[in-house]
């Protein structure tokens, strides 16, 4: 049986366990939370706050599931780190250069090139994460120079259908192998639905 003290808001103590069938409660986050609901305020404390109280009854947190993931058909890291991290619902696609994937040499020392290969060898790693360009929630752009920014705007749109991802560009002073872009991402995982009886 589970009790909670919701002091702040001046109501006394909530047996949980007694209340359980009448109030709606709610599953949220990555742990499991459970909310009382507005329901039960307007029957109970209506009177004693001016505000509704979200109580955190119980909650249980699960240790992250964190896994690297890498392909050959990309870049290999240039350093101790991974091409992308699945972690959860989410992959973490480390800075990716124009390089061929095979050679490690850039495709060239144009920023139109290297932009159209960074994307293709971001592809491949969403791929290789069970993910892909339209789950991109958010990218980070690190260009040398930031006059190449419509150059580079202009090949990303063919590759992010709407609703854009959020994006951040930024100029430099360096990046790695003297490139011209370098590009990050965060993408979600697809969602497994599962099917109604």
């Amino acid at each position: 049986m589970s009790w909670c003290a919701l002091k702040p808001f001046n109501v006394s103590l909530i047996n949980v366990g007694a209340v359980r069938n009448q109030i709606p409660f709610a599953i949220g986050g990555i742990g499991c939370a459970s909310l009382v609901a507005t329901g039960f305020w307007r029957q109970c404390c209506s009177n004693r706050i001016t505000t509704p109280p979200f109580a955190s009854l119980n909650t249980y947190t699960f240790p992250p599931k964190k896994e690297a993931a890498k392909t050959d058909k990309a870049p290999a890291a240039l350093g101790p780190y991974s091409q992308a991290i699945k972690s959860n619902n989410l992959v973490f696609v480390s800075g990716v250069l124009g390089l061929i994937p095979e050679t490690g040499k850039f495709v060239s020392q144009d920023v139109e090139d290297q932009t159209e290969q960074v994307l293709k060898n971001m592809g491949e790693i969403l791929k290789a994460c069970g993910s892909h360009y339209s789950l991109v929630v958010k990218t980070t752009i690190m260009l040398a120079d930031l006059k190449d920014f419509k150059k580079v705007n202009d090949i990303y749109a063919k590759y992010f259908p709407a609703p854009f991802p959020a994006r951040s560009t930024y100029q430099v002073a360096a990046l790695p192998l003297d490139a011209r872009i370098e590009i990050e991402c965060i993408a979600e995982l697809p969602q497994e639905v599962e099917p109604q009886p």
